[in-house]
């Protein structure tokens, strides 16, 4: 079973960048499809964007051209380039593999001030 451990997040200012890695526990270079979710509070998770093992990406409409979602399969790590944050993207954010996913870590906080 992979087990997966997010980190990067941390309390920024509206337009800033962070950068969250997600590191497995196993390699991950059999899992085609990667991604990223969050959670705000009181609110469902949600998916943010996906990369498959040939590096073709997919976002949500209110994160495109300011999130880069990008993998290292030898690292077995996933990370999410986050820049002009924006309030709305606060929110503690996963990773997970698409299909079937494993068990959630704890993820990362993400919080963005105004």
């Amino acid at each position: 079973q992979v087990r997966l451990v997010e980190s990067g997040g941390g309390l920024v200012q509206t337009g800033g960048s962070l950068r969250l890695s997600c590191a497995a526990s196993g390699s991950i270079f059999n899992i085609n499809v990667m991604g990223w979710y969050r959670q705000a509070p009181g609110k469902q998770r949600e998916w943010v964007a996906t990369i498959t093992n040939g590096g073709t990406t997919n976002y949500r409409d209110s994160v495109k051209g300011r999130f880069t979602i990008s993998r290292d399969n030898a690292r077995s790590t996933v990370y999410l380039q986050m820049n002009s944050l924006k309030p709305e993207d606060t929110a503690v954010y996963y990773c997970n593999r698409y299909f079937a996913p494993f068990p959630w870590g704890q993820g990362t906080q993400v919080t963005v001030s105004s």
